[in-house]
C-alpha cells in the first residue's frame, strides 16, 4: 500500500511475506486503528476444539501490507 492510501477500521490487509516480522508473513489482518505510518490491527489465531483463538496484534507500515478490498463481517 502507499502512504497515505484510506484506510477504515474492519477493513483487511495482507501482510508482506518480504517486509516485516516473517511471522506474520502471508497473515490476513483486520484493521483495528488506521495511522499514518500504517495501521494497526489483529490476526486472529487458531483455537482448539473446546473453543476460539485469539488476537495476535500488529502494527505493519504502509510498504509491509496490500489491500484486499475486504471488510470482515465479524470482528473481535
Amino acid at each position: 500500500m502507499e502512504k497515505g492510501e484510506e484506510l477504515h477500521v474492519g477493513e483487511i490487509v495482507q501482510l508482506s511475506p518480504d517486509v516485516g516480522n516473517p511471522a506474520f508473513a502471508y497473515c490476513f489482518m483486520v484493521v483495528t486503528e488506521p495511522k499514518a505510518w500504517g495501521a494497526q490491527g489483529y490476526v486472529y489465531t487458531l483455537g482448539t476444539r473446546d473453543g476460539p483463538g485469539g488476537q495476535a496484534y500488529y502494527r505493519a507500515k504502509w510498504e509491509e501490507m496490500a489491500w484486499t478490498g475486504g471488510r470482515a463481517e465479524w470482528m473481535t
